[in-house]
């Protein structure tokens, strides 16, 4: 499944603690927040049109990543991604509808200098990834199928499997349901071109109003291993988005070890790093 058609949204700080991890907590010390736990943007990293620079260039991929040239510090980003309608009304958002969920990597650049969150998000094709195991979901509500859902990520290097991001639940998320929702509504229309933050709204007109998004609602926190290893060639990323009413993150991890996730309620990416 390709998204080629679909515009490309990440939400940036909405895990307490993982931009002090990443070492990106002051990226966004000009940005205003109206409460200490609201995520702090959102970014593009996919826009379907020509006018939209390297922001044009697909980076999506199900299978592998491959890194920059010119970066030695690349690190899995953990995250659920939702698969959303975009509803208008003379060229404003006024609703986002979810309709399926997936596993997702946010996969990033460490780049203290980048002036823009989202040159270190897309450097070329199969830059991202996202799960080819889709999960429909009818709503983003509370009491929803998602609330049951947890994130994990693992890497291996060689024969050796490392929790890379902390096993979390979903609704572990600063902001989400209808809030979360309801603010990206918000930056989409409103967010200015300020410090880390572009005018979503332009880029939503670039690409003549698409009527689909995929947004990947923020990465979990680091374990101490994720924290400090940087992929490199060879690797292989795994991150799961499981029902954690079916599944105990000891039987995920045995599905890791074996790099084989099979089951209802299971959303895997798994992707070798080139």
């Amino acid at each position: 499944m390709t998204y080629k058609h679909v515009i490309g949204f990440g939400v940036a700080g909405n895990f307490a603690g993982h931009l002090e991890q990443a070492g990106e907590d002051k990226d966004f010390l000009a940005v205003e927040v109206k409460e200490a736990v609201q995520p702090k943007a959102i970014f593009p990293f996919y826009v379907p049109s020509d006018k939209a620079g390297f922001l044009s260039t697909y980076p999506l991929s199900s299978e592998v990543i491959i890194p920059p040239n010119d970066a030695d510090n690349l690190q899995i980003e953990p995250e659920v991604a939702l698969i959303c309608d975009i509803e208008y009304q003379e060229n404003r958002v006024v609703a986002l509808k979810p309709h399926a969920f997936a596993a997702y990597n946010d996969c990033s650049i460490r780049k203290p200098n980048a002036k823009k969150i989202s040159e270190k998000k897309n450097w070329g094709p199969s830059t991202k990834g996202i799960s080819s195991q889709v999960i429909a979901v009818e709503h983003l509500s509370e009491g929803g199928k998602l609330d049951n859902f947890r994130i994990a990520s693992f890497h291996k290097r060689g024969e050796t499997i490392s929790r890379y991001g902390e096993d979390s639940p979903v609704v572990g998320y600063s902001y989400f349901h209808e809030k979360l929702l309801n603010w990206i509504v918000d930056r989409m229309n409103h967010q200015q071109d300020v410090g880390p933050t572009e005018n979503i709204a332009d880029f939503l007109a670039d690409a003549e109003y698409p009527s689909q998004a995929v947004i990947s609602i923020g990465a979990t926190r680091y374990t101490e291993f994720g924290e400090t290893t940087f992929l490199k060639s060879g690797d292989i990323s795994m991150v799961v988005v499981y029902d954690g009413t079916a599944y105990s993150p000891e039987a995920i991890t045995a599905m890791a070890e074996k790099q084989s996730f099979e089951g209802q309620g299971i959303s895997a990416l798994v992707q070798s790093v080139a």
